[in-house]
């Protein structure tokens, strides 16, 4: 089963590395084609505009699902399971569903579409899986060295900063790179929400696949593919790690 998920994407990187421009067959090994990748204005520039959106929407995400996640796991208040329960949509529900609803709120608003709507979009659909992450950490923390902490003079700010956060941050790590993975990677909720010169390199991508197969395709996929699994490989460790320590 392990074998049937990999061999397309092994089949992408191998060829990525193929001499042949159009053979489906091995006749060499190249860099010719990251090369070209390289000399492309569009590819770079979706580059760019990936990484800023994803930056920012790792921060802002992570900042808000820590928070979402110390208010349900440390306080009892009304609404409680409703937030709970909203909380999994954005996990359960079809992106193109959340794509097609984030367009329909920025058009009700007038909001022009653009570098700002992806990067909102992103955030609403990222702050539930960083809750999520953060939030299991939660449940394997005890309040025993808090509790020390303020018997010994500290108060609850204090302690908050340097005992809870610590304990915490091995959760936190894992979700921003986990929100950072999904937010660079995304192409349905993106395409519905961009507007004119704002394309991330998902978009760019798909749009290099609309008009011609290229080699120099291979290569970006496996750019991206490389990428993902290593932050995705950092968030796994970063969990396991809260994990052990808990």
């Amino acid at each position: 089963m392990s074998l049937f998920l990999h061999a397309p994407l092994v089949t992408l990187i191998v060829f990525s590395f193929n001499d042949s421009r159009f053979s489906a067959s091995w006749t060499g090994f190249t860099l010719e084609w990251y090369r070209r990748m390289l000399e492309r204005n569009d590819i770079l520039e979706g580059l760019g505009r990936s990484l800023l959106v994803g930056a920012i929407a790792t921060v802002v995400a992570t900042t808000f699902g820590t928070l979402l996640a110390l208010a349900l796991a440390r306080h009892r208040f009304r609404g409680r399971r409703v937030v709970e329960s909203l909380l999994y949509l954005p996990l359960v529900t079809p992106e193109i569903i959340i794509g097609i609803s984030l367009l329909s709120l920025f058009v009700f608003l007038g909001v022009p579409l653009g570098l700002g709507t992806i990067t909102v979009a992103h955030v609403a659909f990222c702050v539930a899986f960083v809750t999520v992450v953060v939030g299991a950490r939660l449940r394997g923390m005890g309040r025993q060295l808090e509790e020390a902490a303020m018997m010994l003079g500290a108060d609850e700010w204090a302690a908050f900063w340097k005992v809870t956060v610590p304990q915490l941050m091995p959760g936190i790590v894992s979700g921003a790179l986990l929100a950072f993975t999904l937010s660079f990677d995304d192409y349905v909720i993106t395409s519905f929400v961009s507007g004119s010169g704002s394309s991330t390199l998902p978009l760019v991508v798909y749009g290099m696949v609309r008009r011609s197969i290229e080699p120099s395709i291979n290569a970006i996929s496996t750019v991206i593919v490389v990428a993902t699994s290593g932050l995705l490989l950092l968030a796994d460790r970063a969990g396991r790690s809260a994990g052990l320590r808990s």
